[in-house]
């Protein structure tokens, strides 16, 4: 292909590399997964996933997509077929896309595999998504985890699991940097809220571009500037909880942390942002937040209807302030819900205004 880098001994020094014309995304989805990922991602509108494949978005490379469920591809060897090339060193630059949490491969004793990912040629047995790994990420200008199955564990990962699955940072160090001299980008969510993958998403091709530095992330991988807030900082319900004025029901329009939701201490965006097109997000629908963007998903916020771990402590400690606070507000309101008194039909003009007034 077109394509040429050279990247810098400074590889956050944009300006210093040149940039890709063309670059591949290998988007593998048989991780431990739903494919829900792939679902969200198509929901998404700025941009849109068709946006990027078209070129219709100024300043970034020619993106040749490679999903399972977007591929224009037959299926079968056709579709396999710049996955197994990528393997051979054979095509580059690429984005190597992660969907799924991994299993750990190495407690099955004797025969036998978890997942998946067409068979290989000569043996006609069954390629391992670890053995894709193994081949692909090293060689990957950028690897990305997308969802919580893939950046954490998720479902897969929770305890008494018989398939010792992680994350893709827990499978490949995260320590890791990719050709592109990048960490592993982790976009968790169950599944991801799609305008988050695909700003992050157009955020790497304009850094493959030549024309962004790679997108900050926070020590655990995440785009910072998505998940840099939490769940309660973005609600809308979030001065109902300042109040102490606390839902007993889930018809409540008011905080639900007594409820159930972990919104004052979860890192994600969605309320602030909505899910499709700025509508919804979890607690902005009568929802609690159950912490599906976080590492310690699922095990460290169950069960999840029941109160949160502290929800009884914090809300003892607001309580008298927030029941003086909610007085005062109303008492202050009720003020303002009055108009002032020179706003009448009367003959003569009350306002305080003077025609002969001269500064």
């Amino acid at each position: 292909m077109s394509g040429t880098t050279k990247v810098s001994q400074h590889p956050d020094r944009a300006d210093q590399r040149s940039g890709f014309d063309e670059i591949h995304v290998l988007w593998i989805s048989e991780g431990m997964s739903c494919d829900g990922d792939t679902i969200s991602m198509t929901a998404a509108g700025r941009p849109a996933i068709e946006d990027i494949v078209l070129g219709l978005v100024p300043g970034l490379p020619k993106v040749n997509l490679h999903n399972k469920v977007l591929s224009p591809a037959m299926g079968g060897e056709d579709f396999l077929a710049p996955f197994r090339a990528a393997a051979r060193g054979e095509l580059e630059p690429f984005i190597l896309v992660i969907e799924g949490s991994i299993p750990n491969q190495k407690i099955i004793q004797g025969d036998g595999y978890w997942t998946s990912f067409g068979n290989d040629p000569d043996t006609g047995k069954p390629l391992t998504l670890n053995w894709w790994i193994d081949h692909l990420a090293p060689r990957a200008w950028a690897v990305v985890a997308v969802g919580t199955c893939a950046t954490y564990g998720g479902i897969h990962a929770m305890a008494g699991n018989p398939t010792g699955s992680m994350g893709l940072a827990d499978y490949l160090g995260w320590d890791f940097r990719s050709q592109g001299a990048l960490p592993i980008v982790n976009i968790p969510g169950c599944p991801i809220q799609p305008e988050n993958f695909m700003e992050t998403l157009t955020w790497l091709l304009y850094h493959a571009a030549g024309s962004a530095p790679p997108p900050p992330l926070d020590h655990m991988l995440r785009p910072q500037w998505l998940f840099g807030k939490t769940v309660h900082e973005g609600c809308d319900r979030a001065a109902y909880y300042e109040q102490a004025d606390f839902a007993k029901d889930y018809n409540s329009p008011k905080c639900q942390v007594k409820v159930g939701c972990w919104g004052p201490v979860v890192n994600c965006n969605v309320p602030k942002r909505g899910w499709m097109s700025g509508v919804g997000g979890c607690p902005n629908v009568g929802g609690i937040c159950i912490g599906c963007t976080m590492p310690g998903f699922p095990d460290a916020f169950m069960p999840f209807m029941d109160e949160p771990t502290g929800a009884t402590f914090s809300a003892a400690l607001i309580r008298p302030y927030g029941a003086v606070i909610r007085r005062l507000r109303g008492i202050t309101n009720m003020a303002v819900n009055r108009e002032p008194k020179w706003r009448h039909a009367k003959p003569e003009l009350t306002s305080g205004y003077d025609a002969h007034w001269r500064p």
